[in-house]
């Protein structure tokens, strides 16, 4: 892992090279809530898919996850903010240009960042968020209640258990994923997704009860596509062979 600072915040990322003949493009990967550039894009595969494919691959620890900096101010989570994130990671790297990635909470991240430097997206790939992204404000938050309970034993909800064992599994710090939860809630409207210009892929498990639907999002956005990732739900639709090949696709087609 190497570090860098985000506006004085130490964020961890790795940078891979090519494995075959380079295509000559950066991807910059963007890791879902709770998770990290390794649980998201390493143990999925994803990493050794791309750079086989020939792409350079860049992923970050977000801020408040993996190896990056635990922080636990509120207005330090915005969507917003963790764009600029990225941004200053491809400056650190010197990166102009990127097809840039995202799964759930980093898919909102990379809209965002699509928003607000257009100029620097060759490629925006959204994963596990759907029309979710207009139309809500990401994870319900009771998760970030699931975070701050005493143990798993005391929560009954599904989705809380489920986060809240997910973020032991990964050894997260519970308190600054609940600041996550309550300072990322940003939406967009129709109006700023369909001012989105880089060609776009939407794609979301046909049984992701979190992300809201795929098309319905890609509708509102200038020829973007949707893929939909069959019989996979929230959890397993990111490391889905069929979404890679998906991906891998729509790269070659652009």
């Amino acid at each position: 892992m190497q570090h860098f600072s985000s506006d004085g915040v130490s964020l961890a990322y790795i940078d891979l090279a090519p494995t075959t003949e380079p295509r000559g493009q950066a991807i910059m990967l963007v890791h879902g809530f709770g998770s990290s550039h390794a649980v998201n894009w390493v143990n999925t595969q994803w990493t050794k898919t791309l750079t086989h494919a020939g792409y350079r691959v860049v992923a970050l620890d977000n801020r408040g996850h993996g190896q990056s900096e635990k922080l636990y101010d509120l207005a330090a989570y915005s969507s917003q903010v963790m764009a600029e994130d990225v941004r200053r990671l491809m400056d650190h790297l010197e990166i102009g240009r990127a097809a840039v990635m995202g799964y759930s909470m980093g898919a909102r991240i990379s809209a965002h960042l699509a928003l607000a430097h257009p100029e620097r997206l060759n490629a925006l790939m959204l994963g596990g968020l759907g029309i979710h992204l207009v139309e809500g404000v990401g994870l319900p938050l009771g998760i970030a209640d699931a975070m701050e309970a005493r143990s798993l034993d005391d929560l009954t909800d599904p989705m809380q258990r489920m986060f809240r064992a997910f973020a032991e599994a990964t050894k997260s710090d519970l308190k600054a994923l609940a600041a996550c939860i309550r300072g990322s809630r940003q939406t967009l409207s129709a109006a700023q997704v369909g001012s989105i210009s880089a060609p776009t892929l939407v794609s979301v498990g046909t049984k992701d009860d979190v992300a809201g639907s795929g098309p319905a999002l890609a509708a509102l956005i200038p020829g973007a596509c949707a893929y939909d990732i069959e019989g996979r739900d929230h959890n397993l639709a990111v490391g889905d062979k069929g979404h890679k090949q998906a991906v891998i696709d729509f790269l070659a087609g652009l």
